[in-house]
């Protein structure tokens, strides 16, 4: 009686009977051969190296998940499918090539699965090796017989696959090797200590106290004199080192921010260590305090004054804000109505180029209390551009959030809604240095602007095609086109 590998290898055999590989015409069968041959060197289970032999039967074939489920189980299924990529019928596969790349990465970077990391190692691993026989002999001429032709995004899409697999596998051969090919083809892309092992320190936030949360991830209290941000699955190596070194040059400028000491391994995501003795979040202590909110919203208002109050350069490292508040618009509105979008970029456009410093993720998570001084974390979005934005985000995270719902701000910030509505009015009243209700309605509506072209693009993004997102997104909708009919600029 023939084992689950053997079965698979007979199974495949036949469903890929009479293809050939695109280059050289040898037996398609041989590629999944070689997967699972790659995947042995990693590991022994079965049900992995079976999926290496199974993973282009669903992309390639008329077979199908369900079969393979009945007759190989549902973990084996689950494997394949995470290699089988999104179809688009009746459109040519040369110009769905990005979406569908883009679609698969995602969920490579979401995915716990060592086993779903293996098979994408040894399957790009495969490919690779045949891309480099073939560019050894052919050159650039190589390209002309792919799907994409295009050079620099087969690199894009390797060196995103390298970089999702790389705290993972990088201590694995089929990694280094990975890693010499792309160098091989594109050279210079990585430098030579890319494909050695590399050890991170690895640290556990098992029992820890999760003091923070947002978009990029949790914060943790560590110890009694560290915190730990752990970032989510799908923010590489890269994006952490982004983000410190923003935060290096914000600190250099004057804006009071931590500085992460160093970056670790946390199971299969990376994190930042910060050295913040004795600390907590501001929103814990307004949870604490509910009845001083406007005394921390003063504060809150000081420290706005703080990074505004810095010019940066274009020469410098920090982004345009710009860019930002255009995807929100493009993300969402135009999907919804193109003329309506059109009347919101010319507000957008309307913003005067400015070099101020924001903070760009500007919420009482991410300010902590030391020793009553207050420091900043989650850098990643520190950028240039008007003040508006950043009012625009404070807007959005007290009030616009919880317009339909308002245990989404108490759940995210820990606090009521209606102490959260109460420090975004006493905090504007600060950063303007007014009571004067018509001038603080005019900046509010200018925030609110931006703010529902977010909350559009969030509701669409969510993927929800609920009756309660179509809701949101109406009520949006008509709010924006109340604002652009009376608005003339978004400056104030």
């Amino acid at each position: 009686m023939m084992n689950m590998l053997e079965e698979a290898i007979v199974y495949a055999t036949i469903m890929h009977q009479g293809k050939v590989r695109k280059f050289g015409g040898r037996p398609f069968i041989l590629h999944p051969m070689e997967v699972a041959q790659i995947l042995s060197t990693m590991t022994d289970d079965m049900e992995v190296i079976t999926a290496g032999i199974l993973h282009d039967v669903v992309e390639d074939t008329d077979g199908t998940l369900d079969e393979i489920q009945k007759r190989f189980g549902e973990r084996v299924a689950r494997l394949v499918d995470s290699e089988s990529e999104d179809e688009f019928p009746g459109e040519d596969v040369s110009a769905t090539w990005q979406r569908r790349k883009e679609g698969s990465l995602l969920l490579l970077r979401r995915s716990r699965d060592t086993g779903v990391k293996m098979l994408w190692l040894a399957d790009k691993l495969a490919n690779l090796r045949s891309l480099s026989q073939t560019y050894s002999e052919q050159g650039e001429a190589m390209w002309s017989g792919l799907h994409q032709g295009d050079p620099e995004r087969q690199l894009w899409y390797y060196k995103s696959v390298a970089e999702a697999l790389e705290l993972s596998l990088n201590r694995t051969g089929a990694f280094k090797e990975l890693v010499k090919h792309i160098n091989f083809i594109w050279p210079g892309t990585f430098d030579s200590g890319k494909g050695r092992y590399k050890r991170y320190k690895e640290v556990s936030v098992d029992g820890c106290q999760l003091i923070g949360r947002g978009a990029k991830g949790e914060v943790y209290r560590y110890d009694e004199e560290l915190v730990i941000k752990v970032f989510n699955q799908n923010n590489l190596y890269q994006d952490v080192e982004r983000e410190t070194s923003l935060a290096r040059r914000a600190f250099i400028l004057g804006v009071p921010t931590a500085i992460s000491f160093g970056i670790v391994a946390v199971g299969e995501r990376y994190g930042a260590m910060y050295e913040l003795v004795d600390s907590e979040t501001l929103s814990a202590q307004i949870a604490r305090e509910p009845g001083e909110v406007d005394r921390y919203a003063k504060l809150l208002s000081d420290v706005a004054h703080q990074i505004h109050g810095i010019e940066v350069s274009e020469d410098d490292i920090f982004p345009e804000a710009y860019g930002r508040v255009v995807e929100y618009v493009r993300g969402g509105v135009a999907y919804e109505d193109e003329a309506l979008a059109s009347r919101c970029m010319r507000l957008v456009g309307s913003l005067p180029a400015a070099n101020t410093l924001i903070h760009g993720d500007f919420h009482t998570n991410n300010v902590f209390m030391m020793k009553g001084e207050p420091l900043l974390i989650d850098m990643d979005r520190v950028s240039r551009g008007h003040p508006i934005v950043e009012l625009a985000d404070l807007y959005y995270f007290y009030v616009v959030l919880g317009q339909d719902d308002p245990s989404i701000v108490e759940n995210f910030m820990g606090f009521s809604y209606e102490t959260s509505k109460r420090l975004w009015d006493t905090f504007l009243r600060c950063y303007l240095a007014t009571d004067d209700e018509a001038r603080l309605a005019e900046v509010t509506d200018k925030a609110s602007l931006l703010c529902q072209t977010r909350m559009i693009r969030k509701v669409r993004r969510s993927g929800t095609r609920s009756n309660e997102g179509r809701a949101i997104i109406d009520r949006c909708l008509a709010r924006i086109d109340e604002l652009t009919r009376r608005l003339e600029t978004l400056e104030f």
